[in-house]
């Protein structure tokens, strides 16, 4: 008879390997010109798409905070189990400065540098999820292959494009398997219930962030101001936020966390 570990670890081995064939077998998902059409175009002080480059600039505040605190705190030496956190933060940083860059030249090929940052994020924090619920060991070890993994994605994405038939069925898996994923891990592991409620708030505000970038246009046309997708910027630094909280060594609740 399983154990209910075992049963916990054939739940995520066979929805990441539903998705993963899923992927191999479903057809090329190309990339969408009109994305790069923004309801918000507007430049302000010279510099175009204003709002949707300055927006970014919560990531960037969010990503030094929590390199700073993760460099500050990490007294023990225990490299390991913290380069999970740090490498999080890095890519959070990059992420808000890849995007700016992407928002000033709107494109495929600037596009490169605001997914590539993300990827290293969503990994990153993949791990982290991996080392604080199911085994610390297995979160820090996995760190690499997971980075590793994000960016053969976008490489692949790349070289297809070159061909003219960019294919980002691979970056898509690396962006929403994990979040998946981690939502199973949440639901059906016991370890550390009383960060759950962090993790869980950290995804709802993703997801928030993804509806607000899908109505970018609606939201602008309502507000006469600020559109979705800048909306979007802003939320997605909301996630980070939220972890760096969580990791406050001042909260009672998260002593066990920190051990």
């Amino acid at each position: 008879m399983l154990s209910n570990n075992k049963i916990r670890y054939t739940i995520l081995f066979l929805i990441a390997f539903t998705a993963i064939v899923s992927v191999f077998v479903s057809g090329p998902i190309y990339q969408d010109q009109q994305y790069h059409l923004f309801a918000d175009e507007r430049e302000i002080l010279c510099i175009p798409n204003f709002l949707n480059v300055i927006s970014n600039i919560p990531l960037l505040i969010i990503g030094v905070l929590g390199m700073f605190f993760i460099i500050q705190n990490n007294k023990e030496n225990n490299v390991k189990l913290w380069m999970n956190s740090l490498v999080f933060f890095i890519g959070i940083f990059f992420t808000g400065a890849g995007s700016m860059y992407y928002h000033l030249h709107p494109g495929d090929q600037t596009l490169l540098w605001d997914r590539l940052p993300m990827t290293i994020s969503f990994m990153a924090f993949f791990s982290v999820v991996i080392s604080k619920f199911i085994c610390a060991r297995s979160g820090a070890r996995i760190l690499i292959p997971l980075l590793i993994i994000g960016f053969i994605s976008i490489v692949y994405w790349q070289m297809t494009e070159r061909r003219g038939e960019g294919d980002l069925r691979f970056y898509a898996l690396v962006q929403f398997l994990p979040l998946l994923l981690i939502s199973v891990i949440l639901l059906v592991f016991k370890a550390n219930n009383s960060l759950k409620k962090y993790f869980w708030i950290i995804l709802f505000t993703y997801a928030l962030a993804k509806i607000f970038e899908m109505c970018d246009l609606l939201i602008f046309d309502i507000t006469q101001c600020i559109s979705g997708h800048s909306i979007k910027h802003i939320l997605a630094a909301m996630g980070p936020a939220i972890y760096l909280l969580a990791l406050n060594k001042k909260s009672p609740l998260l002593k066990n966390y920190l051990r």
